[in-house]
C-alpha cells in the first residue's frame, strides 16, 4: 500500500517528476468545475483581491483573473507553480502572482485579501487548524474563505465547520453540488 500512497502524493499530494506532470493535467480536467463553482459562491468582485492556496495547475486562477483585481496564489510544488505559471502566462485582466510556498510561509504579511482555496489541500495537511489560522491571518476582515472539495479529494464534510471556527472564523457552513462540497466561512 505504501507504493500507492507514494505513487498518489507524488501526482496529487505535492507533485513533482513525470507523476507531477500527469497529476497536474488530471486535476485540470477534474477540479476546473468545482474551483469554477467555488469561485461563483464567493461573489469575488473586481475591486478585491484573492489568494489561490494549493492552485494545483491554475486553471481556477485563469478564471479568478478576469474577475478580481489582483489574484496571488501560493503552492508548495515546484511543478504545480511551473503548469500555472504557463498556464497563466498571458492573463492581463488582473496582475496575478504565483510563489512556490506552503501556506505557512504565506506570501503576504497583511491582512487585505479575500481567500478562495479549491483544492483540497487541507486533508493533508498535518495540522490544519494551524494552516487555516495561517489563512486567516492574511485575510482582511469580512473576508471570506471558501473550500472546495471534489469527490475525488477523499476529503469527509464532516467536522470542517468546527475545523474553521477553531482557526477563528465565523459563519461555517456547508454547500453541495452534486457530489462535490464547500465550507465557507467568514474572517469576523
Amino acid at each position: 500500500m505504501s507504493i500507492m500512497r507514494n505513487i498518489l502524493l507524488r501526482m496529487f499530494g505535492r507533485p513533482q517528476g513525470v507523476l507531477g506532470r500527469l497529476g497536474g493535467i488530471i486535476m485540470a480536467r477534474t477540479n476546473a468545475e468545482c474551483g469554477t463553482w467555488v469561485t461563483e459562491l464567493l461573489e469575488i468582485l473586481p475591486t478585491e483581491s484573492v489568494l489561490e492556496v494549493g492552485f494545483g495547475p491554475g486553471i481556477v486562477i485563469q478564471r479568478l483573473s478576469n474577475l478580481a483585481g489582483h489574484v496571488a496564489g501560493i503552492d508548495p510544488s515546484r511543478e504545480m507553480v511551473r503548469q500555472a505559471r504557463a498556464r497563466n502566462a498571458d492573463e492581463s485582466k488582473a496582475v496575478v502572482s504565483i510563489c512556490g510556498v506552503a501556506v505557512s510561509r504565506a506570501c503576504h504579511s497583511t491582512a487585505t485579501l479575500s481567500i478562495k482555496r479549491s483544492r483540497s489541500t487541507q486533508c493533508r495537511s498535518p495540522d490544519p487548524i494551524a494552516g487555516l489560522r495561517e489563512i486567516r491571518r492574511v485575510l482582511r476582515p469580512g473576508g471570506r474563505i471558501g473550500l472546495g472539495f471534489t469527490r475525488y479529494s477523499g476529503q469527509p464534510s464532516e467536522g470542517l465547520t468546527e475545523t474553521l471556527i477553531a482557526a477563528g472564523f465565523s459563519e461555517a457552513h456547508i454547500v453541495r453540488k452534486n457530489t462535490d462540497f464547500c465550507a465557507l466561512a467568514v474572517r469576523p
